[in-house]
């Protein structure tokens, strides 16, 4: 396998209203629908629609819903024979998207919460020349961190996706050769706001200085910067109207990850990572949403 994927499998429960509702308020929705979600599942969609051998490494649940999260994984092109079925329900998201495209997002693990040593063992089976291994923070952290060390073990690099954000232990940063936070998630992690270009600067700084690797901040209308340790680089947004940004972080991780495996320097391997993003967000829905090769390469 070219891309091994280690993470999270749900279903995305998805409800469209004209704004997000406040604490204690009630707002009507205009549309609902499921669609196949997951940090995990969705890169391991994307990079599959970008044109790589991809193998997911995960849970479902022995629900419906499990059989149904299988069945997309394969018609994506995904190797899913890695993926374990577990007595008990599958991992659900709950998200409200709005008429801006702005989301919210409540993640019920499942299945994914299950995930353990067992796990990690079947994914050390599969890292035998394998280019790249991505990994996110919807499973039990123990799991990213053995997964991680397997992968530096065997010689494979780790693009390390820290959402859903929380505090990590310096084991796992220094483990990470790229690490891949949104605005967001880098200002939890590191504790204060990238509330203008210095500050992105300065976090980007500040995430090397823990991971001594790659850093490549998402900053959605923003677009993106990237630091090695040595030089920055900065890419504008592509102009694009957005719909739904859920899983605009998953196609930018894809689109980065896709483009070093078939050994694009990493600057160019950014361009696609920015493309991914952004025609991510022009249509509804997760993996739904994750672009073609094609038109990734029309938005370099």
């Amino acid at each position: 396998m070219t891309i091994v994927v280690f993470g999270s499998i749900n279903m995305d429960l998805v409800a469209r209203t004209p704004r997000l509702p406040a604490p204690g308020e009630t707002v009507s929705g205009h549309t609902f629908f499921t669609a196949p979600g997951g940090k995990g599942a969705n890169q391991a969609v994307a990079c599959a629609r970008l044109g790589a051998p991809t193998r997911m490494v995960g849970r479902v649940g022995d629900d419906v819903l499990g059989a149904e999260l299988r069945a997309g994984l394969r018609a994506a092109g995904v190797d899913e024979r890695d993926v374990l079925t577990t007595p008990g329900p599958s991992g659900v998201a709950l998200i409200a998207v709005d008429d801006a495209g702005r989301n919210t997002i409540i993640v019920t693990p499942g299945a994914n919460g299950a995930i353990g040593r067992s796990d990690v063992t079947r994914l050390e089976a599969t890292l035998s020349g394998t280019r790249a291994l991505l990994l996110q923070l919807e499973i039990p952290l123990d799991a990213v961190i053995a997964a991680a060390s397997a992968a530096r073990r065997a010689g494979v690099p780790v693009i390390l996706d820290p959402a859903p954000a929380r505090e990590l232990p310096d084991e796992l940063y220094c483990l990470a050769d790229i690490i891949t936070p949104n605005e967001s998630e880098a200002a939890t992690l590191l504790g204060f706001e990238l509330s203008d270009e210095a500050a992105r600067v300065a976090a980007a700084r500040a995430m090397h200085a823990r991971t001594g690797g790659a850093v490549a901040l998402k900053l959605g209308e923003h677009g993106a910067l990237l630091f090695d340790g040595d030089q920055f680089l900065r890419l504008p947004a592509l102009p694009v109207r957005a719909v739904d940004t859920v899983a605009a972080g998953d196609a930018f991780n894809a689109g980065l990850a896709v483009a070093l495996v078939e050994g694009q320097p990493l600057a160019t391997a950014m361009r696609w990572a920015v493309a991914a993003g952004a025609i991510a967000v022009t249509r509804p829905g997760a993996q739904a949403a994750m672009p073609s090769r094609g038109e990734v390469l029309c938005g370099l």
